[in-house]
């Protein structure tokens, strides 16, 4: 649709009507007979000479011309604009990270499936962590893996299929053997940094303990916090084991109680489905939709218009002087 940004400015359109009320008329003065010895022929006539005044006379196609001038001058001035009909635009709210344990131990084969038979801890966590990127559309995902030390495989984005077709492609000890939880909360952090988003959230995912890091889990639990980051907390190791093998649970639930977010433990697949389907409810969508009309600015055309006719009667005036010489010559 058209409309006026300024629509307050056509209060101007009776503004030389007031004008012409309310000022005197301009006069011009003139001498209606130059004569060098004007003077002696008064005298002699015995008048006295005085200065007169004309007021010069406005011809209907000067007052039309310039009237519509004035009145597209005025409609530029209101700023005519063509609204047309609105965008919208979602924006995610919330940057979601996931980091996956690829070390050795994840090829294990000691996690059951829902049809009783047993798998590695890896494929049931490709499969569960697979479906939750499905169940987020607003967020930006991102993925990291760690082994011997973490590596970002995928930087956030909304682009969710190349998210799930990295994580079909992880293989255990491909980020090698063994486990550096710390370095990946780190390395997450890192990735945050350019993030303007209001909530930043990670996912870790680990079967072991911390046997690689150079920054302790607990160190980069803090750092996490102080950059408002929530840490959900995922085992799914054996915290009965001992050694690398043996589950850190004291470390995972302490850097989740820090950051505000929570610690799971998965024994199988259908826990591990059952611990993503409530980060995905405790995580509720949270996108911000912008909405605005795009307005194609119109001004000009008035403008121009009244340019064209102020020229138009100038140069018919003119041409109209013009004649009316040559006739009478």
């Amino acid at each position: 649709m058209y409309a006026l940004d300024y629509p307050w400015l056509l209060i101007l359109l009776p503004l030389p009507l007031l004008v012409r009320w309310l000022l005197p008329p301009h006069r011009e003065t003139s001498a209606s007979v130059r004569l060098p010895f004007f003077s002696e022929v008064a005298e002699a006539a015995g008048i006295r000479p005085t200065r007169g005044a004309v007021i010069p006379r406005r011809g209907w196609l000067q007052t039309l011309f310039e009237g519509l001038a004035w009145v597209l001058i005025v409609v530029a001035l209101a700023r005519p604009q063509l609204i047309e009909p609105p965008l919208v635009k979602t924006e995610p709210q919330r940057d979601l990270m996931l980091a996956l344990d690829l070390s050795q131990s994840m090829d294990t084969k000691d996690f059951h499936v829902p049809d009783g038979a047993t798998t590695s801890r890896l494929d049931a966590v490709r499969k569960v962590v697979a479906d939750f990127v499905t169940r987020r559309p607003g967020d930006r995902i991102g993925l990291i893996a760690f082994g011997d030390a973490p590596y970002p495989l995928v930087p956030f984005t909304m682009d969710h299929e190349t998210v799930q077709s990295m994580i079909a492609e992880i293989l255990p000890g491909m980020a090698g053997p063994r486990t550096s939880l710390g370095d990946a909360v780190g390395l997450a952090i890192k990735m945050f940094e350019k993030s303007t988003v209001p909530e930043k959230l990670l996912i870790v995912l680990t079967d072991g303990n911390d046997t690689a890091s150079k920054m302790p889990p607990a160190k980069a639990g803090d750092i996490a916090r102080q950059n408002r980051i929530v840490v959900h907390t995922v085992g799914i190791g054996d915290p009965a084991a001992t050694g690398e093998d043996k589950l850190d649970t004291d470390t995972l639930q302490k850097i989740a109680e820090e950051t505000g977010g929570r610690y799971f433990f998965g024994e199988d697949q259908n826990q591990l489905q059952e611990i993503y389907a409530t980060l995905d409810r405790i995580t509720p969508a949270d996108q911000k939709t912008i909405a605005w009309r795009p307005r194609i600015e119109l001004f000009h055309y008035p403008l121009g218009a009244a340019a064209a006719l102020l020229l138009a009667y100038h140069l018919t005036a003119g041409l109209g002087a013009l004649v009316r010489r040559r006739a009478v010559s």
